[in-house]
């Protein structure tokens, strides 16, 4: 402990800008893949800390790298990217980007899921660490990754030469801010996120006149019973004792009132927590919608097309019980365990490509006052935004503290050993 101490002596000196770094990402979001001003301010102060940078690894990912002497090796990672999302939070600082798609069209962009402080929190832990250097021993690897959102990002970062650029590593480690109470921390062994998988249906019917139904095959109605028959899979399919959810998304399906379409198309997306039950939603969900376009007499068979698939996050038991004593002896009852949580990340790609073991905590992020009356009164799930929402927004303090006290602590339990 008398490293942490040491090192968190000058926290409030990294303060003192982290607080308008974090206002200033907030309100220049950027999506996935175009990270390139984020990218920048990310690696100019790492330069300015002493760290060996690399930039554009895998597109727009920045690493940095800090020897000192012989030692283990410790990854600490951030996201960078936003979200397609226009906030709604009604902040000073709040974001006004629009950018454009493929196609064209202009959507609004929001730093919706709390990247902007993961970078800012690991940037400061950067820095104190970078100044405290006489307090531990071995290489610090800082890596902030692109396009998490859309599960690509740390499989980009391994293909394009990580393993090349870094010393091999003795633990990874990765945080992200959810809602929770600001200042407590949260850890978990074992499936600790869900495997997510998204899957794009095309149903082919037969069109026609909306007078005359006998003539076709209609997709309209075909897709309305396989979403009815899709909610008996996790009811009926899945053990009681395990999760999974699954979720339609998206039905598309014709341009007039009296004209019956040729195609319906549906985007469903899955999250399930081992691979047992992932192989076994995917492929009820394949011999419902074919059992189903059969009994229709459908001219062609159904088109699948899974996309946006995210690895299942299965934190080493042996590594999270290393940080979780270690956030107990810091934080104290502010420390505790993480549920299980339904939403997905890429992270693990990047720890499992590299044969690392690794561990992934969560930061409580909402003002601990209104997270407890919302507790109290039975309404968090009503009252509280969750990350994607137009309302989420970190606390600034003392979630940021926290979630840089948490890197440093869970780094140091290694470097400064």
């Amino acid at each position: 402990m008398a490293a942490v101490s040491s090192v968190l002596a000058k926290l409030g000196d990294v303060r003192s800008w982290q607080e308008d770094l974090y206002q200033d990402l907030h309100r220049h979001p950027e999506l996935s893949h175009r990270e390139h001003g984020t990218a920048a301010k990310v690696a100019e102060r790492l330069g300015r800390c002493g760290f060996g940078v690399h930039q554009g690894v895998g597109g727009t990912g920045v690493v940095g790298v800090l020897e000192r002497g012989e030692g283990p090796t410790v990854l600490l990672r951030a996201d960078m990217d936003a979200l397609p999302v226009r906030e709604a939070t009604g902040l000073p600082y709040a974001s006004t980007v629009t950018a454009t798609d493929a196609s064209g069209h202009e959507m609004p962009v929001a730093h919706a899921c709390g990247h902007d402080m993961h970078v800012t929190c690991l940037l400061g832990a950067a820095e104190l660490l970078a100044s405290g250097a006489g307090h531990w021993h071995g290489t610090l690897v800082a890596l902030f990754q692109p396009a998490e959102e859309t599960g690509d990002g740390a499989r980009g970062m391994v293909d394009g030469g990580l393993a090349g650029l870094i010393p091999a590593l003795d633990v990874a480690l990765a945080q992200h801010v959810l809602p929770g109470p600001a200042g407590h921390v949260g850890t978990r062994a074992g499936p600790a996120l869900s495997a997510a998988d998204s899957m794009r249906v095309t149903l082919h019917g037969r069109g026609g006149h909306g007078s005359m139904p006998q003539a076709t095959v209609d997709p309209v109605v075909l897709a309305a019973m396989i979403v009815v028959r899709l909610q008996t899979v996790v009811s009926r399919e899945v053990a009681p004792a395990e999760t999974a959810v699954l979720t339609v998304g998206s039905i598309r399906a014709g341009t007039k009132s009296n004209i019956i379409p040729g195609q319906a198309v549906l985007e469903l997306n899955v999250r399930t927590y081992s691979e047992q039950a992932r192989a076994r939603v995917l492929d009820a969900i394949r011999r419902i919608v074919t059992a189903e376009c059969r009994a229709s007499d459908c001219p062609e068979e159904p088109d699948f097309e899974l996309f946006d698939r995210f690895p299942l996050t299965v934190n080493d038991p042996a590594t999270t019980e290393r940080v979780a004593a270690a956030f107990r002896g810091f934080f104290g009852d502010r420390a505790g365990e993480l549920d299980q949580q339904s939403a997905s990340e890429d992270f693990s790609t990047i720890p499992t490509a590299l044969g690392t073991p690794y561990t992934y905590w969560g930061v409580g992020c909402v003002d601990a006052g209104a997270y407890r009356k919302a507790a109290d009164a039975g309404r968090v799930a009503q009252d509280i935004p969750v990350n994607h929402a137009p309302a989420f927004a970190p606390v600034i303090q003392p979630t940021l503290d926290t979630g840089t006290q948490a890197l440093v602590v869970a780094a140091l339990d290694w470097l400064g050993s």
